[in-house]
């Protein structure tokens, strides 16, 4: 079967590509189709039910489309679905680098004891305008201290500040292997392929 994925990034169609092994993904610059809906839902799941959505209405086949961030308790869920876009304008005139992002972050959490966070990925499948499924996995963690601070090379985003307990490393100290078997995106994509093993 044929699956568009709703997004330019060809690391992320790579990592679904092997865990939907058998089926064909392809992302919409495949076609020549430039993609960059407006993500205005309130929550993960809208957004990405909103790529899924206009992407099918574009190639009218199966559509694969994700949204995902980081919800650090402490800060009431934020960043949360702006977690691409958090904080101010940065220091280029455009939105904030990743180190920016991070360094507000780990700013506003400030001396806090309570540190537990979440990277959470909500994934929806689209197989007709009526017909669609949806799933929403986490991965859970907590926020580096200021004293501890970033750490690893791996990764991208708020990984070098997300710290895994179970592993005793964050995120950016994880191989690529050792990130895809356990993060929250991988964990939406193997229930997305269950489901797409009964259909």
């Amino acid at each position: 079967m044929t699956i568009w994925f709703a997004t330019g990034n060809e690391h992320k169609r790579r990592e679904l590509a092997a865990i939907l092994s058998g089926h064909s993904v392809k992302i919409p610059s495949d076609a020549g189709i430039a993609f960059d809906p407006d993500e205005t839902g309130s929550a993960f799941l809208e957004n990405a039910f909103i790529k899924a959505h206009t992407l099918f209405e574009l190639v009218r086949e199966p559509v694969i489309a994700d949204d995902s961030g980081l919800c650090v308790d402490v800060l009431g869920g934020k960043p949360g679905v702006y977690s691409a876009r958090y904080g101010a304008v940065g220091a280029t005139g455009g939105k904030l680098t990743s180190s920016e992002r991070n360094a507000l972050l780990l700013k506003e959490i400030g001396a806090a004891t309570g540190r537990t966070a979440r990277f959470v990925c909500a994934m929806a499948l689209v197989l007709s305008k009526e017909r669609f499924f949806a799933v929403q996995e986490t991965l859970e963690g907590e926020i580096v201290n200021e004293e501890r601070g970033a750490r690893g090379t791996g990764g991208f985003g708020y990984d070098p500040i997300f710290f895994l307990p179970e592993q005793g490393r964050t995120m950016a100290e994880l191989s690529e292997q050792e990130k895809n078997s356990i993060s929250h995106r991988a964990k939406a994509a193997r229930a997305i392929g269950k489901m797409l093993e009964t259909l």
